[in-house]
Formats: structure tokens, C-alpha cells, sequence
């Protein structure tokens, strides 16, 4: 039995929850979120809890059972706490900004590279050296932190770059002289 699948997921206070079919709808107080799960799993809403069962042992069942799980899960905090990135810029000159709804970064290249958020996904800049992606789906925060992130990745010399918050870059020895 998948652990993760096992476990109920409760519902917090102002976040309702709906099937049709296999289309699952979740509301809460920062929005809302739909998605298509795989018809063969059983979801079953009862008042505050929701619990996902399987209808066999195969292989197929027993993998799409502790994810639709965990996406359901996911779609729950999402629209209750909501998700957030952070990424930080390491590196001489290098900085963000917003202009307008746009994230604007000066990263070592000839020219600025622009962001345009997503609609569901807000960016803030709190310091030159900080990003913030904030939104109701997890998916897309970590696409969007992940694209931002591929722009200039931390490279292992001299550790510049951009990099999640608390992410460890290891460090390369450099070239020696004779």
C-alpha cells in the first residue's frame, strides 16, 4: 500500500473541494484550481477529509496512487497558504528589478534579459539581489523560479550565478600555475 496514498488529506477552514467524474475542483480563499485525474482512482469527499483509494494492486494503480495524492494535496495548500520560490544573484554588477509588471535582469550579458509573469503568479523583488515567485499552483512557481533560474545558473568557479535560496553550489579548485 503507498504510504503517501494512505494518508487523508484534511481540508482547512474555507477550502471546498468538488468532483465531477474525474475532474477535481478546489476553491479557497486566494482561488481556485482544477485539474483531470486518472479515472480508476476512487476519490472519496467526506465533510472535512479526502481520502484516495485504488481499485487493484497493478503496477499502473499503485503509481498513480500516492501521486494523485500528493497532487490533490498540493491544489489544497495552494489555495489556502499558497506557494512560494526565492532566488538569489551572486555576482559582481548583477541585479533585478521590476518595471512594471515585468522582472528585469542584469545578469553579465550584453543586454537586460525580461521576465513577463504568468496570469496566477505574482514576482517581487524585495532587494537587487532577491526574486519572490508567489502563486496558488506549485507547478507552475517552481517552473516559472526554474526558468528564471536557467538564465544564468550558479557556475562551480567563483560560485556567481542565480541560485535558489539556500541552495549549496559546490566549489571547483581552479587551474594551478607551476
Amino acid at each position: 500500500m503507498s504510504r503517501v496514498g494512505k494518508k487523508p488529506i484534511e481540508l482547512p477552514e474555507g477550502v471546498t473541494i468538488t468532483t465531477d467524474a474525474n475532474n477535481v475542483t478546489v476553491k479557497g480563499p486566494k482561488g481556485e484550481l482544477s485539474r483531470t485525474f486518472s479515472p480508476d482512482m476512487n476519490i472519496e469527499i467526506q465533510e472535512n477529509v479526502v481520502n484516495i483509494t485504488r481499485p487493484s494492486e497493478s503496477k499502473e494503480h499503485r503509481s498513480l496512487h500516492g501521486t494523485t495524492r500528493a497532487l490533490i494535496s498540493n491544489m489544497v495548500e495552494g489555495v489556502s497558504k499558497g506557494f512560494e520560490r526565492n532566488l538569489e544573484l551572486i555576482g559582481v554588477g548583477y541585479r533585478a528589478q521590476k518595471q512594471g509588471s515585468k522582472l528585469v535582469l542584469n545578469v553579465g550579458y550584453s543586454h537586460p534579459v525580461e521576465f513577463e509573469p504568468e496570469n496566477g503568479i505574482e514576482i517581487e523583488v524585495p532587494a537587487n539581489t532577491k526574486i519572490s515567485i508567489k502563486g496558488i499552483d506549485k507547478e507552475r512557481v517552481g517552473a516559472i523560479a526554474s526558468n528564471i533560474r536557467a538564465v544564468r545558473p550558479p557556475e562551480p568557479y567563483k560560485g556567481k550565478g542565480i541560485r535558489y535560496e539556500g541552495e549549496h553550489v559546490r566549489r571547483k579548485e581552479g587551474k594551478t600555475g607551476k
